[in-house]
């Protein structure tokens, strides 16, 4: 057990679905999982291990931003001997093509935050997803028909909408970085990832963009992205 987390070792398993709303971690389990536990409830970050299709799983929050992601996934890589970590939330579209609930996929992700330099001494602004895991989560997406947007994503320190000049943050990303869409969390957790030899990806739901007029609800966003929810569940199937 650790400060943030109270589970036993053996309740959390190998593999991790990691949404960052602790409502929508619940929801998933209600909905989804077979004799399924509460496993932590430690600051309201709920974990539940279950069983999707006859295969042992934990899905657990991880709260909003770099500093939360990064807690949670260094303590189930390296203290819950967790393998895989497959994020799954909210974006917001950079792409005119990108429309309400079209899923994307994060390659690499980059961010202007000093996360990797603070935790390991490291200048790194830019770190990919695992690309076998990627494989497995493309090839799913395949076969269920669905389209994925893949590509460099931005994690962000601060809610962009709240920006007092986005088009200044944009001109300072590096020459060749193009970000398809951006969140809070995925840098945290790809460079923990890497860091401790584990493995992670990033699927995300646009759920508003500048070139999108129809905002989603907050219940939009807890219940209405199934189709991304389903397609991170499936893809754990096919995995080890």
């Amino acid at each position: 057990m650790t400060p943030h987390n109270e589970a036993k070792k053996e309740d959390i398993a190998n593999i991790v679905i990691m949404p960052g709303d602790p409502l929508r971690a619940k929801y998933i389990a209600e909905r989804y999982l077979d004799d399924y536990k509460l496993v932590n409830e430690v600051r309201g970050m709920y974990a539940f291990t279950g069983f999707y299709k006859g295969k042992k799983l934990t899905v657990m929050a991880s709260g909003m931003g770099i500093p939360s992601m990064g807690i949670y996934a260094y303590e189930l890589y390296k203290i819950y001997d967790v393998d895989v970590i497959i994020r799954i939330g909210s974006c917001g579209g950079y792409l005119k093509e990108e429309k309400l609930f079209d899923i994307i996929l994060s390659e690499e992700v980059y961010s202007e935050g000093n996360f990797a330099y603070t935790l390991n001494n490291e200048d790194c602004h830019l770190v990919r997803s695992d690309k076998s895991l990627n494989d497995i989560i493309i090839k799913t997406a395949d076969k269920k028909g669905i389209d994925l947007f893949k590509g460099t994503t931005a994690c962000l320190e601060c809610f962009d909408a709240y920006m007092t000049d986005i088009n200044k943050f944009m001109n300072r990303i590096p020459k060749g970085i193009n970000p398809i869409a951006a969140e809070m969390e995925a840098f945290a957790l790809f460079y923990t990832a890497k860091l401790l030899g584990k493995k992670a990806a990033c699927l995300m739901s646009v759920v508003d963009s500048k070139y999108i007029n129809t905002i989603a609800s907050t219940e939009e966003r807890e219940k209405g992205l199934n189709q991304m929810i389903e397609l991170a569940l499936d893809s754990i199937i096919d995995w080890g």
